[in-house]
């Protein structure tokens, strides 16, 4: 009978045998052209496509599955992929092959009194891997990212997207090996207990950085266990701030579309902080149009007057809401006096992600932007716009709420390091 230690010591063996391949890979992704990787890309795009149904039914084992086991619809949601949603997946590679290979770009270089040319020059980080939860779409973006900055992928999914993710992988790996390419550039991480997780955040030496990208759980373990050198992502805890001095239509628009568009996601808002001069004026068009999206309100004691009469459900506000990231169509609302009390509110419950605010006014606008310690603010725009798509990088592997190395949405260029190249000729230091 097999003990759940050699269970746990095979896993081991298993995890850093998959890390030393990826090792491998890693030497010879360094030194590709960008025309290598750009075909590989492309080739990768088009087997998705081309395998769309299967993975559609790939997917539906794990959909299927996740309700069985009463997954919140907003998880299963995160979990489902459609042909459009692989058409899109397939869509962001190729975006990604359109983009400029940050290997070899030169971020400084001058030329030292001495003679002696500096260049500090982007070079691929290495073994890149990734823990996540749901969302195989993940597994697609993050193989991407990483073969286009010329670094392995070693992705850990979640057993709930097991399938899904699978299919996944096995259509990308055929793609590299018919570009001439090592399939162990993208591989899944072996293993089916937790320990595995355990076994890839201490193969030290092996991976060169981990991302994890889930829940607060997941991205506490993840930043508090490892060995590995971690870039930490966090969890949305996102702000809608509306000034006295917002244009009610832009205002009503942007926080429509920053709770409602889609609830499943990190740049969705969870909490809406109204000017109270503001208020009156503001919250009758605000509440009429976020009942009619479903929305429920936790609100504090200002905000309940003004809900009253209003067709939406609402019950008062707990610390527990303030420091929600809800997932469903719930946000938590209060009413501040100033702009300075809005930043204080934030300052205290904001996950450092993304906050926006509504105004025409350029004082409090400035005030806002210094004010907030987030990886992002948005300006009269929704929260939603935090992400690599949007924000042009073709896709993202996750939004950094760090300050080391990377912060907000994480693209090409946040998974290279750099190497300092110094040009001499017979230079020596005397």
């Amino acid at each position: 009978m097999t003990s759940t230690l050699d269970t746990s010591r095979d896993e081991r063996t298993l995890v850093r045998q998959a890390a030393e391949r990826a090792r491998a890979a890693a030497v010879i992704l360094r030194s590709l052209t960008r025309n290598a990787k750009d075909a590989a890309l492309l080739a990768m795009a088009g087997a998705l496509d081309a395998s769309s149904a299967r993975i559609v039914a790939a997917n539906e084992v794990d959909v299927l599955r996740a309700r069985e086991a009463g997954t919140a619809e907003a998880i299963v949601d995160r979990l489902t992929l459609t042909e459009a949603r692989i058409a899109a997946i397939a869509r962001a590679l190729r975006d990604l092959a359109g983009l400029p290979d940050p290997v070899g770009e030169v971020v400084r270089g001058y030329t030292l009194p001495n003679g002696l040319q500096v260049r500090q020059v982007r070079v691929p980080l290495g073994v890149v891997g990734m823990i996540y939860e749901a969302r195989p779409n993940v597994t697609v973006d993050a193989a991407g990212l990483c073969l286009k900055s010329g670094n392995a992928a070693l992705l850990r999914g979640s057993s709930s997207a097991a399938s899904s993710n699978a299919a996944l992988v096995e259509v990308m790996r055929s793609a590299l090996v018919d570009s001439g390419l090592p399939a162990d550039a993208v591989q899944l991480v072996p293993g089916e207990t937790h320990e595995s997780v355990t076994h890839l955040m201490t193969a030290r030496g092996l991976v060169d950085v981990l991302i994890p990208r889930g829940g607060e759980a997941l991205i506490r373990n993840v930043v508090e266990n490892s060995t590995v050198p971690v870039i930490e992502t966090g969890v949305g805890n996102c702000h809608v701030y509306i000034d006295k001095d917002a244009d009610l239509d832009k205002a009503v628009a942007i926080l429509m579309n920053s709770k409602a568009q889609r609830v499943s996601v990190c740049n969705a808002a969870e909490t809406v902080l109204v000017h109270r001069e503001i208020a009156d004026a503001f919250l009758p068009r605000a509440l009429a149009a976020l009942g009619e999206a479903g929305v429920t309100i936790h609100g504090d004691d200002r905000f309940a007057l003004h809900a009253t009469g209003a067709r939406i459900p609402f019950a008062p506000v707990t610390d527990d809401d303030w420091a929600a990231e809800y997932y469903s169509l719930d946000i938590a609302a209060g009413i501040v006096d100033s702009i300075e009390d809005a930043l204080e509110h934030i300052r205290r419950w904001s996950s450092g992600h993304t906050e926006a605010i509504v105004s025409d006014s350029q004082g409090a606008i400035a005030t806002f932007i210094a004010g907030v310690d987030s990886a992002a603010v948005m300006v009269n725009a929704s929260t939603r716009f935090t992400d690599g798509g949007e924000f042009g990088f073709g896709a993202e592997i996750g939004i950094s709420t760090q300050k080391l190395h990377a912060r907000g949405p994480m693209g090409l260029a946040e998974l290279t390091t750099t190497t300092y190249v110094v040009t001499g000729d017979g230079h020596i230091r005397t």
